[in-house]
């Protein structure tokens, strides 16, 4: 239990570098909101970076779904049902995902060609991102649950997690819903999902879980 737990560490920090890499250094740096001609300068101009970029997201989108993987088989044995309804938020997000890198090869393929359709494809990326969104935080309710259940975990890192849950999705009521509010309210948000996330692959990486003692007879 103890070296899943921690192996579930490593690859959560691992899909950690290789999404954040991908979005918020490679497609996060070439796209300009509105300007079609400077957005696909970019990725002409980073075409090799981007072509890292897609085989980095392929590891993060591997490494998303071996985490639930592990992290079922860790913590199933606390709700079977709640953990069946973790893996299953995860493996919809990244099925979403996986289709979801078609828009970034394609804006690749465009920037030869056609500018206008480059920035629509990252723009359809980006709202994939969105969708996917959805199960990333829909997945973190029912881990949360199971961390906070298990008794293995510090319950105020279940209570964190499933805070997180509730990031990711007010983050995007708040896209949709308010607007006018989005500037001040979604780094905030996404601030408590991310705390959530990085507060749980510390402890895995650092601490993992805490085996239960046998009782003597």
């Amino acid at each position: 239990m103890v070296v899943k737990a921690r192996l579930a560490g490593v690859f959560y920090l691992v899909l950690a570098v290789c999404g954040g890499f991908s979005e918020l250094v490679v497609r996060a740096g070439v796209v300009v909101p509105g300007d079609a001609a400077a957005t696909a300068a970019n990725v002409r101009a980073s075409a090799g970076l981007f072509r890292v970029a897609f085989a980095t997201d392929v590891v993060n989108i591997v490494c998303f779904l071996v985490v639930a993987v592990l992290l079922h088989s860790v913590l199933g044995e606390v709700d079977r049902m709640v953990a069946m309804a973790m893996v299953l938020c995860n493996a919809v997000a990244v099925a979403i995902m996986a289709v979801n890198m078609v828009n970034h090869l394609g804006a690749l393929r465009a920037a030869t060609s056609d500018d206008g359709l480059v920035l629509r494809l990252l723009e359809a990326h980006a709202d994939g991102y969105l969708v996917a969104q959805v199960f990333f935080g829909l997945w973190l309710l029912p881990l949360g649950y199971l961390v906070f259940r298990s008794g293995w975990f510090p319950r105020a890192l279940g209570v964190v997690v499933m805070a997180g849950s509730a990031g990711y999705l007010g983050d995007l009521v708040v896209r949709f819903a308010a607007a006018d509010l989005r500037a001040a309210l979604s780094p905030v948000l996404l601030g408590v999902a991310s705390l959530a996330e990085v507060s749980l692959l510390l402890w895995l990486l650092v601490r993992s879980v805490r085996v239960p003692v046998p009782q003597a007879a």
